[in-house]
């Protein structure tokens, strides 16, 4: 054995020096900006007063790799630390970022640098879900081996990712095509086949027939033909590797109710897996009384009647009828057409031994996915009908008592007990015989992973004529990929092209076998990096469940909707299977669930072929869009951004133009989260945040200016008026912060987080110049202001802080002012504000239209008859109401508002 994997390792020994080698290699680079036009203060001491185009690149280019060595220093595990793990989902390498990765990794950005102001232990890990086909049909393309594509494109996107400024944990990464990530993805593999819960059967598959090769959905275009040969695709089975992810169904399902709103996805996970309410049970096939070597999982709604069973159910389009089993003819002889067909092959229940015939049924399908029922004229009408047509006997086993309550009869050990009774006990017989017996639904089906590729984790099982499928030993682990150079597109799997991997010696009996070339889906590899991150670079075992207690669950998930049911099910299916073997004390990996929206763009097609047009071979003069070249009118269409539909926009391009604050501004800015974004830098979200911005430096402009004018500051020189600006300063600077929090850590509204603090920009910018110089509120607030903003725009906040830090004779002494801006606590709304005032200024309607407040005591404001007579008493009810008809009036105490409907 150890002879065999010297041999196959040299190929992947060599991908991983050269993948650790290239990654290894790329360091943070610090942009260096010639010394002639170093001018801003961070540089010079002299403020920069308004904030161009020229400032911002300095400003950034300046910030740029500190912001980025400060968070991303590689620091220990403080477990006494409160925690924080923020998760975007990784990529997989194409080569090229594009706005949707963009949009993604700035939420998780975001979100890191705030939880680390409030002092959190943060992690926000990056890595590269590296297998898969695109590598493999790049090689059979262009000749690259998928280990050289994979690297190339990988450290494209590093580069890319490094000029985006993004705070990734980055001594976390992983990359799912190295041997020390794959090696224990097998492992997984292994304690699943350990389990009973990886097993394998025959099933469909896109064969091409020219080519002679399996091909992957994506390889098959709209009209069923190759995406090489262009022949017509069949269906064929062959024999493939199941994870039996249905074992868990009834756990997953139930376990969403514990978990919190996920806006939609939860219902989207509960009608993947469906009602568990029946299972399936494993069956012997006979032939003429003798005992095949064919097993079959029949599923049941009612497996507290299976004494009762009378028949198996079996759907024309069987794999029993078309696949290679040795009882392909005998059902084929016996079927007939349009009719429920009685064979004569039996099937032996391996939980109560009873022997009953298959029927292939007259219906083309059955309910949701099913192929195989088992048949129970006690609980189904239509079982009763199939078994009496076709004088198959059967006995009743469920009894209705007078009272209503139904009993088991005729049923061996478990004859009186309730149905419900009986459920429990067959299910879980069945379960520890490992014959079935998992609630499940009739529409879940177990996960098919097999792969007929190169590119992908290779499954480490031996095939041994006298063993059957042996595994791999654990101390053999990785089973490494072989050197394969040639890709052709044709015949079978590349690995069938390397005898000296291939031919092996069975790990029990040391005869010659076979190892399986089969490689893993590559949702498998995705399925449990978030645990690897906890522990990247353990090498004994696939983590530490110290450190994954400690990490686990992940806080915040983010990621496309296109994922939220298949990968979220898989990933929540290993962490539920990590936990029962106790890897794991959390069953759920995921707390908090963040689904973002595309970012679309414009499509122009053509009317009469449907052909996508580049946006230069559009007129846009005009009132329509034509095409330039023959005025054609074009369909114009918001499509999700794609290299085909030429409607793609480079991040690089947008960072070039408006800045990497702006690009992130405006990405958090323009819609919700979970909305989708039409991308048009022309529209009022790009422009906007472009001016806020210059509006932020413009007030610390401001202040600076007004504490370098020669007259020292004291806000015992206000009078009372200006004492009453600066309190409603204090009081809007304490509703943004509380405001801004909550849209961080509860519905992560950024958009809106980014509204309030424009508004409380507006306010600072109102203060007249005796408050700017004076007042302790406004000089904390812009302060505030500066902080809040960081985490969304570090570069401009960063510059502003180091402004604020070096202005003279400050007021506020409990900023941590020598420290930068993201080193700094998130604000904390003060305690004064949270006492009830005295007085409560009550917003005044009149027609639904706002007209002023009236202040009313504390005590007086929940007394609709006291608020409505001090408003009417007022300077404002004088001058709008007096000697109006007032129909009616409603008062809300909860927002302090008062509503008087009154005669036109």
């Amino acid at each position: 054995m150890q002879s065999v994997y010297q041999r196959a390792g040299p190929c992947s020994s060599c991908l991983k020096r050269q993948l650790n080698g290239f990654l290894g290699l790329i360091k943070w680079q610090r942009r260096l900006v010639p010394a002639c036009v170093r001018t801003i203060y961070s540089e010079t001491g002299k403020w920069e007063k308004n904030y161009g185009l020229e400032t911002r690149k300095r400003v950034e280019n300046w910030w740029f790799p500190r912001i980025k060595e400060q968070f991303c220093r590689i620091s220990e595990t403080d477990k006494s630390r409160p925690k924080f793990y923020v998760l975007s989902m990784f990529p997989y390498p194409s080569g090229k970022l594009h706005m949707g990765h963009v949009r993604v990794y700035t939420i998780s950005d975001a979100v890191a640098r705030f939880q680390k102001m409030r002092g959190m232990q943060v992690i926000n890990p990056m890595g590269w879900d590296a297998f898969g086909l695109p590598a493999e049909n790049a090689a059979v393309e262009h000749g690259l081996h998928p280990a050289s594509w994979t690297q190339s494109n990988i450290q494209h996107m590093r580069k890319q990712f490094d000029a985006l400024g993004l705070s990734f944990t980055w001594e976390r990464e992983v990359t799912t095509c190295l041997p020390e990530y794959y090696k224990w993805t097998q492992y997984l593999f292994l304690k699943l086949f350990e389990a009973g819960i990886v097993y394998q059967k025959e099933a469909l598959v896109n064969w091409d027939p020219v080519d002679q090769t399996v091909l992957a959905n994506e390889q098959v275009d709209d009209n069923g033909c190759s995406w090489r040969s262009g022949a017509k695709v069949e269906q064929k089975y062959l024999k493939q590797w199941f994870i039996k992810t249905t074992a868990y169904a009834k756990a997953m399902f139930d376990a969403l109710s514990d978990l919190p709103e996920w806006y939609g996805i939860k219902e989207m996970q509960a009608n993947w897996i469906g009602d568990c309410v029946g299972c399936s049970l494993d069956f012997l096939l006979k032939v003429n009384g003798k005992v095949t070597e064919e097993k079959l999982a029949a599923y049941t709604y009612t497996p507290e009647a299976i004494y009762g069973a009378s028949h198996l159910y079996i759907l024309p389009t069987h794999r029993l009828l078309h696949g290679n089993s040795s009882l392909k003819e005998v059902f084929q002889r016996e079927f007939i057409p349009g009719k429920d067909s009685l064979t004569s092959v039996t099937a032996v229940n391996l939980l109560t031994n009873q022997e009953i015939p298959i029927v292939i049924s007259a219906k083309t399908n059955f309910d949701n996915y099913l192929d195989t029922k088992i048949g129970i004229p006690s609980t189904c009408a239509e079982d009763a009908a199939v078994a009496k047509n076709l004088g198959i006997s059967f006995t009743e086993v469920i009894e209705t008592l007078p009272n209503g309550l139904e009993k088991v009869i005729n049923s061996a050990e478990i004859t009186g007990m309730t149905r419900q009774e009986a459920l429990k006990a067959v299910t879980q017989q069945a379960k520890n015989k490992r014959i079935g017996g998992d609630l499940t639904s009739d529409k879940l089906r177990d996960w098919l992973i097999s792969r007929q590729r190169y590119w992908g984790t290779p499954i480490p099982i031996i095939h041994c004529p006298a063993c059957g499928a042996v595994p791999v030993p654990y101390g053999d682990l990785p089973v490494l990929l072989p050197n394969v150079t040639t890709f052709t597109g044709k015949g079978a799997s590349p690995l069938e092209s390397a005898p000296e991997w291939v031919n092996c010696s069975c790990p029990k009996c040391k005869a010659a076998a076979r190892r399986e070339v089969d490689t893993m889906d590559t949702f498998v590899d995705s399925a449990w990096y978030y645990l690897r991150y906890t522990d990247p670079h353990n090498s004994d075992r696939p983590f530490n469940s110290d450190l994954a207690d400690y990490w686990m669950p992940v806080d915040l998930y983010i990621g496309g909707k296109e994922h939220a049911v298949m990968h979220l099910f898989y990933a929540r299916f290993f962490s539920h299977f990590c936990h029962d073997l106790k890897m794991t004390k959390h069953k759920e990996p995921f707390h908090k669930l963040l689904v973002q929206g595309l970012i679309k763009n414009q499509t122009f097609r053509l009317t009469t072929t449907g052909q996508c047009l580049k946006r230069e071979e559009v007129d846009l003069t005009g009132s329509e869009p034509v095409h330039l070249k023959t005025g054609e009118k074009l369909q114009v269409a918001w499509e999700k951004m794609s290299k085909s539909k030429y409607n793609g926009i480079d991040p690089e391009e947008i960072v070039k133009e408006y800045g990497i604050d702006t690009l992130r501004l405006y990405i958090l800015f323009a819609a919700p989260p979970e909305q989708d974004i039409l991308w048009d830098a022309k529209t009022d979200a790009m422009p906007g945040v472009q001016r806020w911005q210059v509006r932020l430096w413009a007030l610390v402009t401001k202040l600076i200016e007004a504490r370098t004018s020669g007259i020292m500051p004291n806000p015992e020189l206000l009078n009372k008026k200006e004492k009453a600006e600066a309190r409603k300063i204090w009081e809007q600077k304490n509703l943004v912060i509380s405001e801004v929090t909550e849209y961080f850590t509860k519905d992560h509204l950024f958009n809106a987080a980014i509204s309030r603090l424009m508004s409380l920009t507006n306010v600072l910018h109102q203060a007249p110049r005796p408050l700017v110089l004076h007042s302790t509120e406004f000089e904390d607030a812009l302060a505030s202001l500066c902080i809040m903003v960081a985490p969304m725009a570090p570069h401009i906040a960063s510059e502003m802080w180091k402004g604020l830090a070096h202005v003279q004779n400050k007021l506020c002494t409990h900023h941590h002012w020598d420290v930068d801006v993201l080193h700094q606590s998130w604000p904390r709304v003060d305690p004064a504000y949270l006492q009830p005032s005295d007085v409560v200024e009550m917003s005044v309607l009149i027609n639904n239209k706002a007209c002023g407040k009236v202040s009313v005591p504390q005590q007086a404001a929940r007394n609709f008859e006291e608020v409505q007579e001090l408003v009417l008493q007022s300077e404002l009810g004088a001058k709008h109401l007096q000697g109006r008809a007032i129909k009616k009036a409603f008062l809300s105490p909860r927002t302090s508002l008062i509503n008087f409907l009154v005669q036109e």
